[in-house]
């Protein structure tokens, strides 16, 4: 088996391609302000990250939504991830509505 040395990463909400020139984040899977500072982290497409941010909390995310498998299977991401599905890899578009609260 050989690895392809360009191969994109994989975006682990939206699992569609990160291409170089696409919008891309890390995401902290336990946010800096619940203790995740020096936590795991992901590269996610922006428009993934910024919509993770948009519908939880961060309370929401540190508690129960710590993990990528535990964010796709969200029922409120599924109106998401069937509409990102259907764009190219280096997709970005404002997400609609302010930031949830960091309580």
């Amino acid at each position: 088996m050989t690895e392809d040395k360009d191969a994109s990463p994989i975006c682990p909400l939206c699992l569609r391609p990160i291409p170089p020139q696409a919008r891309q984040s890390l995401h902290h899977l336990v946010p800096r302000l619940k203790g995740g500072t020096h936590g795991p982290k992901v590269l996610l497409h922006q428009i993934c990250h910024t919509t993770i941010h948009k519908t939880f909390t961060e309370a929401e995310l540190a508690r129960d939504l710590n993990t990528p498998e535990a964010l796709r299977a969200h029922p409120d991401l599924q109106g998401f991830l069937r509409w990102i599905a259907k764009r190219p890899p280096e997709f970005h578009a404002r997400t609609a509505g302010p930031r949830r609260g960091r309580r």
